[in-house]
Formats: structure tokens, sequence, C-alpha cells
């Protein structure tokens, strides 16, 4: 029941951008006893209704700025191969740490940041 409700917290988190991801990934590499590498692959399987949702949002809305998504898709796609078999063949201990500092760096920078 703990997973139904995490998924629930989690898809609302995302659909309101507010870090979805992050709770998921927490949650399945720290009580779910899942490795870092499935957590993130799980993650991302999660992630691609919430990213369909919101993108069928922003385009009813007008707030898709198609040369940008353009440059996006055409770097984003290379990258997620390249990105994909470097943490498959990193190493699990050093991935964990990474995106850990990777998480501090943005929690730090989000909470020293100035309000636009």
């Amino acid at each position: 029941m703990l997973d139904f409700f995490i998924g629930v917290i989690s898809g609302i988190c995302s659909a309101m951008g507010v870090g979805g991801g992050s709770i998921l990934l927490l949650y399945l590499t720290a009580f779910a006893g899942y490795d870092q590498l499935s957590a993130q692959g799980i993650n991302l399987v999660f992630f691609l209704p919430a990213a369909l949702c919101a993108l069928i949002i922003h385009f009813k809305n007008g707030y898709v700025k198609w040369k940008s998504a353009a440059v996006a898709v055409i770097l984003g796609i290379p990258g997620a191969f390249l990105g994909s078999y470097i943490a498959g063949n990193a190493d699990k201990g050093a991935l964990r740490t990474l995106f850990a500092l990777f998480l501090l760096f943005i929690g730090i920078r989000e909470l020293f940041a100035k309000k636009q």
C-alpha cells in the first residue's frame, strides 16, 4: 500500500513540477531496496505519462516554443543513449554518489536563488 501512496504523491508532485522524480528515486533506493540504476529506469518510465500530460496542456495553452523544443529533442536523444551507456557501465557506488551530490547541489542552489 505504501508503494501506491508514494506513486500517487510522486505523480502529483511531478504534475506540479516540484520534483516528483526525486521523491520516487529516494523512496526506491532508500526504502524499497532497489539499486540506483533500476530506480532511475523506473523513474524514467514513470516520468513519461506525466511529461505527455504536461506537453498536451502546455501545447493547448501556447507555451511550447517549437524551435527550442526541436533543439532539445535533437540533442536529447543522442544524449539519452550516451547517458544510458555510461550509467550502465559506471560503478554503482560512484553513480549513487554523483546523483546524491547533484541533488545536494540543486537543493542548495534553490535555497539561495533569488526570486524573480
